[in-house]
């Protein structure tokens, strides 16, 4: 996939109310999940014990913390589209998350984006994404958020 171009803050405005951008497909290996619960100390087997998970698992294997794949939200963004004209763009928060849907170990996701809102603040803009985190093969998202972030020129 095309990285979506936005030239500026004032083309981001139009975006609002539309599905402006979808990532390429991303791999959630094995090894990404045993770093994140390395990082994390969440080391529950369900993330880091294939064996175990695949005899007592009802996901039949490993799957990825949702906070994982929450966190994948930035990079998910950046393979899927880009802000000119601005200095910095920061994670400003989450109003909303749910994870729907396990991301299992060797899964490929994508983030689809949608502008829901654009407010002026000091020095730059909020923008609200309603981000979707799809699951190849899969009938439900992983992953549904509602994510703040701010540009600031």
């Amino acid at each position: 996939m095309t990285v979506t171009r936005i030239e500026n803050l004032a083309e981001l405005k139009t975006q609002v109310g539309k599905e402006v951008a979808a990532s390429d497909w991303f791999e959630v290996t094995q090894e990404r999940i045993n770093l994140f619960a390395e990082a994390t100390e969440d080391r529950q087997w369900i993330h880091t014990d294939p064996q175990r998970a695949a005899r007592e698992s009802p996901f039949g294997g490993t799957i990825a913390h949702g906070f994982l794949t929450l966190s994948l939200l930035s990079e998910l963004g950046k393979r899927a589209m880009s802000v000119g004209g601005v200095r910095m763009g920061i994670n400003y928060g989450l109003n909303r998350v749910r994870f729907v849907a396990p991301v299992p170990a060797g899964a490929r996701i994508r983030g689809r984006f949608r502008l829901a809102a654009v407010e002026d603040i000091s020095g730059g803009v909020q923008a609200t994404w309603g981000v979707t985190v799809e699951r190849e093969g899969g009938d439900k998202p992983c992953c549904v958020a509602e994510w703040l972030v701010r540009y600031y020129e």
